[in-house]
């Protein structure tokens, strides 16, 4: 099911504005499932290509970790497979408020950013790690190049996933 959307309509409730600016996209849910699937790909060769890299670097261990993660003892990476699947359900989700400006790879590296951000101030204290851990700067460097490479390689992916966004990866 497709929904036509016109934000800067519904935003400034004027009926004669309804021809512009106007794109079709999949109604919520098939956004949401399009993104969580596009953000799970999107780990497994983006987030885990600059993993890579990082290690080839020896500023991380090996990419594609099968450590145990809990509560549930999975392997880490499918553990980063679904939280990168639960962003890009989120970012399915808000696409349709989002600048139709700027180009969904550029909307992807915020997507990354603001995901590292989290994992740094919100994520690392609830797991019992110091805030941004402890404000290391190579820690910041690192989660935003994984986590940027992850969200650029979302806003590649998705349009592909979803054709009716494709009109605004350009």
């Amino acid at each position: 099911m497709a929904v036509t959307i016109d934000a800067q309509a519904a935003r400034q409730d004027d009926p004669g504005s309804a021809s512009k600016g106007m794109r079709t996209m999949p109604a919520a849910w098939p956004r949401a499932a399009f993104g969580f699937f596009a953000a799970v790909l999107s780990v497994l060769i983006f987030h885990q290509g600059m993993w890579a890299m990082l290690h080839a670097a020896k500023l991380m261990p090996a990419p594609y970790p099968t450590d145990q993660v809990a509560p549930f003892g999975l392997p880490r990476i499918v553990d980063l497979c679904f939280w990168g699947g639960m962003w890009g359900a989120l970012f399915g989700l808000i696409l349709p408020i989002l600048p139709d400006s700027a180009p969904l790879w550029l909307l992807g590296i915020g997507l990354g950013i603001l995901a590292a951000l989290v994992g740094l101030f919100v994520v690392s204290p609830l797991e019992g790690g110091a805030v941004a851990e402890g404000f290391a700067p190579m820690a910041f460097v690192i989660s935003f190049l994984i986590n940027g490479f992850w969200g650029f390689g979302v806003g590649l992916i998705l349009p592909l996933m979803a054709p009716a966004t494709a009109a605004r990866a350009a």
